[in-house]
Protein backbone atom coordinates (compact mmCIF):
# COMPACT_ATOMS: atom_id res chain seq x y z
CA UNK A 1 0.00 0.00 0.00
CA UNK A 2 1.36 3.56 -0.48
CA UNK A 3 2.25 5.76 1.88
CA UNK A 4 -0.09 8.93 2.12
CA UNK A 5 2.46 10.96 0.89
CA UNK A 6 2.93 8.79 -2.45
CA UNK A 7 -0.93 8.97 -3.14
CA UNK A 8 -2.07 11.87 -5.97
CA UNK A 9 -3.56 14.59 -4.36
CA UNK A 10 -7.62 15.13 -4.82
CA UNK A 11 -8.75 18.96 -4.87
CA UNK A 12 -12.17 19.79 -4.21
CA UNK A 13 -13.31 23.21 -4.59
CA UNK A 14 -16.31 25.05 -3.30
CA UNK A 15 -18.44 25.70 -0.34
CA UNK A 16 -18.30 24.61 2.95
CA UNK A 17 -20.23 25.61 5.87
CA UNK A 18 -22.37 24.37 8.75
CA UNK A 19 -25.66 22.81 8.79
CA UNK A 20 -27.76 23.18 12.04
CA UNK A 21 -29.52 19.98 11.82
CA UNK A 22 -32.61 19.71 14.69
CA UNK A 23 -31.91 17.61 17.66
CA UNK A 24 -35.52 15.65 17.01
CA UNK A 25 -36.06 13.56 13.38
CA UNK A 26 -38.98 13.94 11.79
CA UNK A 27 -40.26 17.95 12.69
CA UNK A 28 -40.31 20.72 10.59
CA UNK A 29 -37.63 23.58 11.88
CA UNK A 30 -40.63 25.27 13.31
CA UNK A 31 -41.23 22.38 15.36
CA UNK A 32 -37.34 21.51 16.41
CA UNK A 33 -36.89 22.32 19.76
CA UNK A 34 -33.06 22.63 19.32
CA UNK A 35 -30.12 22.73 16.72
CA UNK A 36 -26.92 20.30 16.54
CA UNK A 37 -24.28 22.23 14.73
CA UNK A 38 -22.89 19.98 11.83
CA UNK A 39 -19.98 21.30 9.58
CA UNK A 40 -20.82 20.69 6.32
CA UNK A 41 -21.06 21.78 2.16
CA UNK A 42 -20.31 18.79 -0.43
CA UNK A 43 -16.98 20.03 -1.77
CA UNK A 44 -15.77 19.56 2.12
CA UNK A 45 -17.25 16.57 2.61
CA UNK A 46 -15.73 14.48 -0.23
CA UNK A 47 -11.98 16.20 0.88
CA UNK A 48 -12.75 14.75 4.25
CA UNK A 49 -14.25 11.51 2.79
CA UNK A 50 -11.19 10.98 1.12
CA UNK A 51 -8.81 11.57 3.93
CA UNK A 52 -10.72 9.54 6.14
CA UNK A 53 -10.00 6.69 3.92
CA UNK A 54 -6.14 7.07 3.76
CA UNK A 55 -6.00 9.30 0.38
CA UNK A 56 -4.52 12.78 0.16
CA UNK A 57 -7.25 15.53 -0.46
CA UNK A 58 -7.21 19.55 0.04
CA UNK A 59 -9.87 22.19 0.19
CA UNK A 60 -10.16 25.16 -2.08
CA UNK A 61 -12.59 27.38 -0.98
CA UNK A 62 -13.38 30.87 1.04
CA UNK A 63 -14.76 31.23 4.76
CA UNK A 64 -15.44 34.05 6.94
CA UNK A 65 -13.06 35.57 9.38
CA UNK A 66 -15.69 34.49 12.00
CA UNK A 67 -15.78 31.82 14.57
CA UNK A 68 -17.63 29.16 12.75
CA UNK A 69 -14.88 29.70 9.69
CA UNK A 70 -12.27 29.34 11.80
CA UNK A 71 -13.80 26.17 13.21
CA UNK A 72 -14.84 24.75 9.97
CA UNK A 73 -10.77 25.34 8.75
CA UNK A 74 -10.21 23.64 11.99
CA UNK A 75 -12.11 20.39 11.11
CA UNK A 76 -10.42 20.08 7.20
CA UNK A 77 -6.90 20.59 9.01
CA UNK A 78 -8.35 17.92 11.85
CA UNK A 79 -9.18 16.01 9.21
CA UNK A 80 -5.81 15.72 7.41
CA UNK A 81 -7.05 17.46 4.73
CA UNK A 82 -4.71 20.30 3.06
CA UNK A 83 -6.13 24.03 4.10
CA UNK A 84 -3.27 25.69 2.30
CA UNK A 85 -6.24 26.73 -0.55
CA UNK A 86 -8.54 28.27 1.91
CA UNK A 87 -9.06 31.99 2.02
CA UNK A 88 -11.40 33.92 4.71
CA UNK A 89 -13.29 37.00 4.06
CA UNK A 90 -13.25 40.13 6.24
CA UNK A 91 -16.39 41.19 5.37
CA UNK A 92 -18.92 38.27 5.29
CA UNK A 93 -19.72 35.92 7.18
CA UNK A 94 -19.84 31.98 6.33
CA UNK A 95 -22.88 30.26 5.49
CA UNK A 96 -25.36 28.18 7.07
CA UNK A 97 -27.99 25.82 6.06
CA UNK A 98 -31.00 24.98 8.76
CA UNK A 99 -31.77 21.61 7.62
CA UNK A 100 -35.01 19.28 8.63
CA UNK A 101 -34.79 15.89 8.66
CA UNK A 102 -37.58 13.76 7.47
CA UNK A 103 -39.25 10.63 9.27
CA UNK A 104 -37.46 8.84 6.71
CA UNK A 105 -34.14 10.44 6.98
CA UNK A 106 -34.44 13.26 3.88
CA UNK A 107 -33.70 16.63 4.09
CA UNK A 108 -34.72 20.02 3.09
CA UNK A 109 -32.61 23.02 3.55
CA UNK A 110 -33.07 26.48 4.51
CA UNK A 111 -29.89 28.59 3.84
CA UNK A 112 -28.30 31.87 5.30
CA UNK A 113 -26.50 33.22 2.75
CA UNK A 114 -26.53 36.79 1.33
CA UNK A 115 -23.89 36.81 0.52
CA UNK A 116 -21.76 34.49 2.70
CA UNK A 117 -18.01 34.31 2.11
CA UNK A 118 -17.94 31.45 -0.17
CA UNK A 119 -19.73 33.35 -3.08
CA UNK A 120 -16.92 36.39 -2.86
CA UNK A 121 -14.03 33.65 -4.02
CA UNK A 122 -12.10 35.78 -6.18
CA UNK A 123 -9.90 34.18 -9.28
CA UNK A 124 -6.85 36.03 -8.22
CA UNK A 125 -7.27 34.46 -4.37
CA UNK A 126 -6.95 31.03 -5.94
CA UNK A 127 -3.83 28.97 -4.89
CA UNK A 128 -2.74 28.11 -8.40
CA UNK A 129 0.08 25.86 -7.45
CA UNK A 130 -1.69 23.91 -5.10
CA UNK A 131 -4.60 23.14 -8.05
CA UNK A 132 -1.75 22.40 -10.83
CA UNK A 133 -0.87 19.77 -8.33
CA UNK A 134 -4.40 17.74 -8.42
CA UNK A 135 -4.25 14.45 -10.00
CA UNK A 136 -8.33 14.94 -9.71
CA UNK A 137 -10.09 18.06 -9.61
CA UNK A 138 -13.70 17.65 -8.27
CA UNK A 139 -16.46 20.24 -7.73
CA UNK A 140 -20.31 20.99 -7.71
CA UNK A 141 -22.46 23.81 -9.26
CA UNK A 142 -23.40 25.64 -6.32
CA UNK A 143 -19.84 27.68 -6.66
CA UNK A 144 -21.72 28.44 -9.81
CA UNK A 145 -24.37 30.32 -8.55
CA UNK A 146 -23.27 34.05 -8.48
CA UNK A 147 -19.84 35.73 -9.08
CA UNK A 148 -16.69 36.41 -8.40
CA UNK A 149 -17.26 33.00 -7.31
CA UNK A 150 -18.46 31.62 -10.70
CA UNK A 151 -15.41 33.42 -12.36
CA UNK A 152 -12.88 31.33 -9.65
CA UNK A 153 -14.48 27.81 -10.22
CA UNK A 154 -14.02 28.33 -14.17
CA UNK A 155 -10.42 29.67 -13.58
CA UNK A 156 -10.16 26.89 -10.96
CA UNK A 157 -11.08 24.10 -13.57
CA UNK A 158 -9.14 25.31 -16.42
CA UNK A 159 -5.89 25.60 -14.85
CA UNK A 160 -6.25 21.72 -13.15
CA UNK A 161 -7.22 20.68 -16.67
CA UNK A 162 -4.32 22.14 -18.31
CA UNK A 163 -1.80 20.38 -15.48
CA UNK A 164 -3.10 17.03 -16.51
CA UNK A 165 -6.23 16.61 -14.02
CA UNK A 166 -8.98 14.61 -13.85
CA UNK A 167 -12.33 16.58 -13.84
CA UNK A 168 -14.90 15.33 -11.41
CA UNK A 169 -18.30 16.86 -11.19
CA UNK A 170 -21.35 16.18 -9.09
CA UNK A 171 -24.07 19.14 -9.64
CA UNK A 172 -25.20 18.48 -5.98
CA UNK A 173 -28.92 20.59 -6.42
CA UNK A 174 -29.77 22.57 -3.93
CA UNK A 175 -32.86 24.44 -6.01
CA UNK A 176 -33.34 27.20 -3.21
CA UNK A 177 -30.20 28.82 -3.84
CA UNK A 178 -31.21 29.41 -7.37
CA UNK A 179 -32.83 32.09 -8.91
CA UNK A 180 -35.11 29.49 -10.89
CA UNK A 181 -35.33 26.35 -12.16
CA UNK A 182 -34.41 27.29 -15.26
CA UNK A 183 -30.90 28.96 -14.26
CA UNK A 184 -30.04 26.24 -12.16
CA UNK A 185 -30.28 23.67 -14.85
CA UNK A 186 -28.44 26.28 -17.30
CA UNK A 187 -25.46 26.68 -14.95
CA UNK A 188 -25.39 23.45 -14.00
CA UNK A 189 -25.04 22.26 -17.65
CA UNK A 190 -22.83 25.25 -18.81
CA UNK A 191 -19.60 23.23 -17.79
CA UNK A 192 -21.18 19.75 -18.15
CA UNK A 193 -19.14 18.99 -21.25
CA UNK A 194 -15.38 19.40 -19.43
CA UNK A 195 -15.95 16.92 -16.81
CA UNK A 196 -14.73 13.67 -17.46
CA UNK A 197 -16.60 11.89 -14.06
CA UNK A 198 -20.03 13.33 -13.34
CA UNK A 199 -21.81 11.49 -10.77
CA UNK A 200 -25.66 12.58 -10.52
CA UNK A 201 -28.08 11.32 -7.80
CA UNK A 202 -31.69 10.27 -9.53
CA UNK A 203 -33.72 13.57 -9.07
CA UNK A 204 -30.54 15.61 -10.59
CA UNK A 205 -31.07 13.19 -13.61
CA UNK A 206 -34.89 14.00 -13.44
CA UNK A 207 -34.39 17.74 -13.01
CA UNK A 208 -31.71 17.60 -15.83
CA UNK A 209 -33.04 15.69 -18.24
CA UNK A 210 -37.27 16.70 -17.74
CA UNK A 211 -37.77 12.44 -17.70
CA UNK A 212 -39.57 11.04 -14.63
CA UNK A 213 -37.75 7.61 -16.09
CA UNK A 214 -34.69 6.54 -14.41
CA UNK A 215 -33.36 4.10 -17.55
CA UNK A 216 -30.46 4.26 -19.58
CA UNK A 217 -31.74 6.44 -22.50
CA UNK A 218 -32.36 8.78 -20.01
CA UNK A 219 -28.73 8.62 -18.04
CA UNK A 220 -27.20 8.40 -21.43
CA UNK A 221 -28.93 11.56 -22.85
CA UNK A 222 -26.60 13.16 -20.26
CA UNK A 223 -23.79 11.62 -22.21
CA UNK A 224 -20.53 13.64 -23.76
CA UNK A 225 -17.76 12.67 -26.10
CA UNK A 226 -15.45 13.97 -23.26
CA UNK A 227 -17.32 11.30 -20.62
CA UNK A 228 -15.09 8.84 -19.27
CA UNK A 229 -17.76 8.02 -16.29
CA UNK A 230 -21.17 8.81 -15.67
CA UNK A 231 -22.48 7.29 -12.67
CA UNK A 232 -26.55 7.65 -11.19
CA UNK A 233 -27.00 7.11 -7.91
CA UNK A 234 -29.98 5.87 -6.79
CA UNK A 235 -30.72 6.00 -2.93
CA UNK A 236 -31.43 2.48 -1.12
CA UNK A 237 -31.19 1.41 -4.81
CA UNK A 238 -27.71 1.11 -5.64
CA UNK A 239 -25.56 3.48 -8.54
CA UNK A 240 -25.59 2.60 -12.40
CA UNK A 241 -22.32 3.34 -14.26
CA UNK A 242 -22.16 4.18 -18.00
CA UNK A 243 -18.56 4.47 -20.19
CA UNK A 244 -17.82 4.40 -23.63
CA UNK A 245 -17.33 0.74 -23.77
CA UNK A 246 -19.80 -0.64 -21.20
CA UNK A 247 -22.50 0.06 -18.20
CA UNK A 248 -24.36 -1.85 -15.76
CA UNK A 249 -25.95 -1.67 -12.14
CA UNK A 250 -24.24 -2.37 -8.90
CA UNK A 251 -26.55 -3.23 -6.08
CA UNK A 252 -27.17 -1.46 -2.42
CA UNK A 253 -26.18 -2.39 0.88
CA UNK A 254 -29.17 -2.62 3.04
CA UNK A 255 -28.95 -0.48 6.24
CA UNK A 256 -30.52 1.76 8.97
CA UNK A 257 -30.69 5.17 7.30
CA UNK A 258 -30.76 7.60 10.19
CA UNK A 259 -29.23 10.67 7.96
CA UNK A 260 -28.85 10.88 4.57
CA UNK A 261 -26.56 13.97 4.30
CA UNK A 262 -23.09 13.49 3.10
CA UNK A 263 -24.13 10.05 1.73
CA UNK A 264 -23.12 10.78 -2.18
CA UNK A 265 -20.11 12.81 -0.73
CA UNK A 266 -18.98 9.36 1.02
CA UNK A 267 -19.53 7.86 -2.18
CA UNK A 268 -18.00 9.86 -4.16
CA UNK A 269 -15.00 10.12 -2.01
CA UNK A 270 -14.19 6.55 -2.05
CA UNK A 271 -14.85 6.64 -6.07
CA UNK A 272 -12.19 9.24 -6.24
CA UNK A 273 -9.80 7.95 -4.02
CA UNK A 274 -9.44 4.39 -5.75
CA UNK A 275 -8.95 6.27 -9.17
CA UNK A 276 -6.46 8.78 -8.56
CA UNK A 277 -3.63 6.43 -8.76
CA UNK A 278 -5.58 3.91 -11.10
CA UNK A 279 -7.21 5.75 -13.83
CA UNK A 280 -7.96 1.32 -15.64
CA UNK A 281 -10.46 1.26 -13.09
CA UNK A 282 -12.54 3.40 -15.68
CA UNK A 283 -11.77 0.93 -18.56
CA UNK A 284 -11.85 -2.11 -16.74
CA UNK A 285 -15.59 -3.41 -15.73
CA UNK A 286 -14.54 -6.11 -13.34
CA UNK A 287 -12.15 -3.29 -11.39
CA UNK A 288 -14.84 -0.94 -11.47
CA UNK A 289 -17.50 -2.83 -9.99
CA UNK A 290 -15.92 -3.21 -7.11
CA UNK A 291 -14.82 0.31 -6.60
CA UNK A 292 -18.66 1.26 -6.99
CA UNK A 293 -19.36 -1.71 -4.56
CA UNK A 294 -16.93 0.13 -2.39
CA UNK A 295 -17.87 3.33 -2.80
CA UNK A 296 -21.81 2.01 -2.00
CA UNK A 297 -20.31 0.65 1.40
CA UNK A 298 -19.07 3.98 2.15
CA UNK A 299 -22.43 5.73 1.21
CA UNK A 300 -24.63 3.12 3.32
CA UNK A 301 -22.17 3.57 6.82
CA UNK A 302 -22.63 7.45 6.56
CA UNK A 303 -26.53 7.27 6.22
CA UNK A 304 -26.52 5.33 10.11
CA UNK A 305 -24.85 8.06 11.81
CA UNK A 306 -26.27 11.52 12.27
CA UNK A 307 -24.41 14.36 10.41
CA UNK A 308 -22.10 14.19 6.90
CA UNK A 309 -18.60 14.40 8.54
CA UNK A 310 -18.92 12.48 11.64
CA UNK A 311 -20.57 9.79 10.10
CA UNK A 312 -17.43 9.30 7.16
CA UNK A 313 -15.77 6.00 7.36
CA UNK A 314 -12.10 4.80 8.01
CA UNK A 315 -11.27 2.49 5.16
CA UNK A 316 -10.67 -0.01 8.23
CA UNK A 317 -14.70 0.57 9.22
CA UNK A 318 -15.74 0.00 5.40
CA UNK A 319 -13.79 -3.45 5.22
CA UNK A 320 -14.79 -4.60 8.53
CA UNK A 321 -18.51 -3.64 6.87
CA UNK A 322 -17.85 -5.53 3.60
CA UNK A 323 -16.38 -8.97 5.38
CA UNK A 324 -20.08 -9.25 7.04
CA UNK A 325 -21.93 -8.53 3.61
Amino acid sequence: MASNGDKGLIVSFGEMLIDFVPTESGVSLAEAPGFLKAPGGAPANVAIAVSRLGGRSAFVGKLGDDEFGHMLAGILRKNGVDDQGINFDTGARTALAFVTLRADGDREFMFYRNPSADMLLRPDELNLDLIRSAKVFHYGSISLIVEPCRSAHLKAMEVAKEAGALLSYDPNLREPLWPSKEEAKTQIMSIWDKAEIIKVSDVELEFLTGSNKIDDETALSLWHPNLKLLLVTLGEKGCRYYTKTFKGSVDPFHVNAVDTTGAGDSFVGALLNQIVDDRSVLEDEEKLRKVLRFANACGAITTTKKGAIPALPSDAEVRSFLEKK
